[in-house]
């Protein structure tokens, strides 16, 4: 199973315990410095909100993004997907580099492409941390009705 080694430095001591690791076979992945930082930040984030309430926070906005897309006529690819990750088809008509281009220059939204054979037939919406708010998926779902409605597609409720 991989481990996580979390070194505030890359010093002499913290290669020998990444050789040692090596040598024992064990998989690791390495947080340095400012990482090992943010790493205990984020960590206090989730503690202080607390796991239960931060799963329960990301379920309910992906329940709420799922029904705003849907509302508006776009269709999810999977029939159930992560809380975190959310890729919807890309609606007909739709031009993918467009969209994503004013979510970004319009609303500093940002959505990822579709990879391998979803490449322009599908969106990522990510809804991750402080991104899986109300205002958030509010604002996402806003600001794509108004792309679409503008760059031609017909959406519903658009």
């Amino acid at each position: 199973m991989p481990s996580i080694i979390v070194l505030d430095t890359l010093s002499a001591d913290g290669l020998a315990l990444l050789d040692a690791a090596a040598s024992a076979g064990i998989t690791y992945e390495v947080a340095t410095g400012l990482s090992g930082d943010a790493l205990r930040e984020a960590l206090a984030i989730v503690l202080e909100e607390g796991l239960d309430a931060r799963v329960a926070r990301h379920a309910a906005m992906h329940r709420r993004l799922r029904a705003g897309l849907e509302a508006l006529g776009i269709r999810y690819v999977p029939t159930h997907s992560l809380h975190t990750l959310n890729c919807i088809h890309i609606p007909a008509g739709a031009d993918d580099a467009t969209v994503r281009r004013r979510l970004l220059d319009d609303y500093g939204i940002e959505i990822g492409g579709g990879l391998g054979a979803m490449a322009g037939k599908a969106w990522r919406i990510g809804l991750m941390g402080h991104g899986a708010t109300i205002r958030n998926v509010d604002l996402v779902l806003a600001a794509l009705a108004e792309i679409l409605r503008d760059t031609g597609p017909s959406v519903a409720g658009g």
